[in-house]
């Protein structure tokens, strides 16, 4: 068994130790990102052993000051173990921000369906070319943003980290060379009511997201999102509390939120995930 897939079938025995303070994070997060880096660092094209997932073509990309081996960081490797632990309950999952598709690609390698949305155009080209290279026939990649109801917005491409691009009034304050045009739009009703499962990564824009979903929508569907900023943490909690809707924060090894501070605020807190089950099934 190699160390990646011993991480990654491990995470779900020891999920009382994912929030990022705990001694164990610290400890799998060294070890995780020299395997990674002797793994994903190459240009080329050619299959990596990626257990339990099997073998998975991600070339080395860079996006600015983020490059592709962030994309394997621990947090998101807790995501792909909790994927593959409920390989078995989900069937269709939406990758809302698909970034260059590695989730995409994972969830698909779990057997779910999976719409995968993301507006900026050149990371569309190179998820395009990714999931052709692993075979996704699984996944539907869609060049558009996802947002409260369709049409067309204004989109921000950050160019010195392109993984914080977002829509535009998102964030308060964009830093460095922006370029800015008009991209798709999709609603997000259709989107779940489709699917069982989505991870969000909005940078920014899950309130609105959220806001236009409903009670009923929850009922068959669970969420894994990213929460940018203390003003979506709090529209979050509070949707979600109003409507009866349980939350579990990854800086609290997933246990139950009960109060606003208890959200995790921004990525270096981990995600938050959602679901109207009374525990999250690791």
């Amino acid at each position: 068994m190699s160390m990646l897939d011993q991480i990654i079938l491990t995470l779900p025995e020891i999920k009382g130790e994912h929030a990022r303070d705990s001694r164990k994070y610290n400890e799998l997060r060294d070890v995780l990102r020299k395997e990674v880096e002797q793994t994903f660092s190459g240009l080329d094209a050619a299959p990596k052993s990626f257990p339990p997932f099997g073998d998975i073509v991600f070339p080395y990309h860079k996006m600015g000051a983020i490059d592709s081996l962030n994309l394997f960081d621990l947090d998101e490797i807790i995501i792909f173990s909790y994927y593959w632990k409920n390989r078995d309950r989900y069937k269709k999952a939406a990758d809302i921000g698909a970034n260059i598709g590695l989730h995409s690609i994972i969830m698909s390698k779990c057997g779910f369906q999976v719409r995968s949305f993301e507006p900026d155009p050149n990371h569309f080209t190179i998820i395009q070319r990714n999931l052709k290279a692993n075979g996704c026939a699984s996944v539907e990649p869609i060049n558009a943003a996802v947002s409260s109801k369709p049409g067309t917005m204004e989109f921000i491409r950050v160019v010195g980290n392109t993984t914080g691009s977002h829509l535009a009034g998102s964030k308060s304050n964009p830093y460095g060379k922006l370029d800015k045009f008009p991209v798709k739009v999709e609603g997000i009703v259709p989107i779940i009511e489709w699917a069982d499962f989505i991870k969000l990564d909005s940078e920014g824009h899950e309130k609105e997201i959220i806001s236009a979903t409903t009670k009923d929508h929850w009922q068959k569907t669970d969420a894994m999102i990213e929460v940018e900023n203390s003003d979506n943490a709090k529209a979050l909690y509070d949707f979600f509390k109003e409507n009866g809707i349980n939350m579990f924060s990854q800086k609290l090894n997933w246990g139950r939120v009960e109060k606003a501070e208890d959200m995790p605020v921004g990525y270096k807190e981990g995600s938050l995930f959602v679901s109207a089950k009374d525990s999250m099934p690791w």
